[in-house]
């Protein structure tokens, strides 16, 4: 006895760009499950690791810290297969996305039945039930009254688009418009992956799952570091703080140095003080500590959770003590400057600030390179890869104006 139907996939999908059939690629993707007569049974969603940059993140508001942690869409490919097998699939611009998705199977080996044909656009169908309408998803949810609250977040608009194919079954009613294909759906073959069970990551939540960076660091019996180990921290953990910010990978390449040098969190403790002092000490070479200069203090101990006397304290030891060199970082003229990701401006124009500033823009990483400037520092380009490869500092581009003056 054949199957009866299971009814709607809705889906949508976030992306670096809008070639699927070059190199851009699925960040997000979010389903809804309805039964025929247009019911939610279900949803699920997850970011995507592209293992690229994420493209136009002011449109999609990804951020590469979101992904660090999320599955790759090999890892969930399966459980995409099982959500969608006997289903129709929707969505507003059905091309577009099916198209991705397609897309990202194929880069598998696997042949995913996701046409045109076999599907329902509820942009299209707009010119039918909702005549008035412009295209958007945003502008056909407001003329059918349907909330749409965070537009470009994948499970958000899949929602609203699982909303909009409601509305359009309800003035359809009492006719079935897509009867066939959900009796098509029911019997057409997916191939089989299995599931992985891969963790599925939502937004902010791989971001910030690891909390403060010291709190991965193993507690061991406290004891002075060596002075090749302090001087190494210290110099990574200056060039992190460049941009007055800890980015997620940052973190991780703190984290991992004091590890591999078998630093305590006693130990980072001391070095965090240290580093504070020796900060303390330049903004008080010329005997005045300016309000700018305080407020740089007051956030790297705000950054390195320090307490809120540390910044007093540092500067009494700055005044009283010799304190240990820490090697700062500093450009000099003629240094290559490397950029990275969509900037306000444009690139060109961050390029000239360089230039002007005495410093040669270069179009790729190499190990003569002194500073990347990414518009995300949690960037996964390929320059950013290298960039940390290569040890050299990784800074947003508003710090690199700060730094140029």
């Amino acid at each position: 006895m054949a199957r009866g139907p299971f009814g709607y996939a809705v889906i949508d999908v976030e992306t670096t760009g809008l070639a699927s059939r070059r190199h851009d690629r699925v960040i997000e993707i979010g389903v809804v499950h309805l039964t025929p007569a247009g019911e939610v049974t279900g949803e699920w969603t997850t970011l995507v690791n592209p293992e690229r940059d994420l493209g136009p993140q002011h449109i999609h508001g990804v951020r590469a810290a979101d992904v660090r942690h999320a599955p790759t869409f090999a890892d969930v490919a399966g459980i995409v297969i099982e959500l969608l097998r006997g289903r129709v699939v929707v969505a507003h611009n059905l091309p577009f996305d099916v198209g991705f998705v397609a897309q990202e199977f194929a880069r598998l080996g696997a042949a995913a039945p996701l046409r045109r044909d076999l599907g329902v656009c509820t942009m299209a169908e707009a010119i039918r039930y909702l005549p008035q309408a412009p295209r958007s998803l945003a502008a056909c949810c407001a003329v059918a009254d349907i909330p749409l609250n965070g537009h470009h977040d994948a499970l958000i608009d899949a929602r609203a688009c699982a909303a909009l194919l409601r509305h359009y079954l309800d003035l359809a009613a009492p006719a079935d418009p897509w009867r066939d294909l959900l009796h098509t759906a029911v019997r057409t073959p997916w191939p089989h992956l299995p599931p992985t069970g891969a963790p599925w990551v939502r937004r902010g939540v791989s971001a910030d799952r690891d909390g403060h960076f010291l709190a991965r660091i193993v507690d061991r019996l406290p004891r002075v570091p060596h002075p090749a180990a302090a001087d190494s921290y210290l110099a990574l953990l200056d060039q992190v703080l460049l941009d007055h910010h800890i980015s997620a990978s940052e973190a991780d390449a703190l984290v991992t140095l004091a590890t591999d040098l078998g630093l305590s969190r006693e130990d980072l403790n001391q070095l965090h003080h240290d580093y504070l002092a020796a900060l303390a000490e330049a903004a008080l070479a010329d005997g005045v500590v300016t309000v700018a200069e305080r407020r740089e203090l007051d956030l790297v101990a705000t950054l390195l959770d320090l307490s809120s006397t540390a910044v007093d304290e540092a500067l009494t030891r700055s005044r009283d003590e010799k304190l240990p060199a820490v090697q700062r970082f500093r450009l000099a003229p003629g240094d290559l400057i490397v950029f990275t990701g969509e900037m306000d401006g444009g690139r060109d124009a961050w390029e000239a600030r360089a230039r002007q500033a005495g410093y040669v823009p270069h179009p790729t990483v190499t190990k003569k390179v002194r500073l990347l400037v990414a518009a995300d520092p949690d960037t996964l380009s390929g320059k950013a890869r290298k960039a940390r490869a290569y040890g050299l500092p990784i800074v947003t581009p508003d710090a690199f104006s700060c730094m140029i003056g």
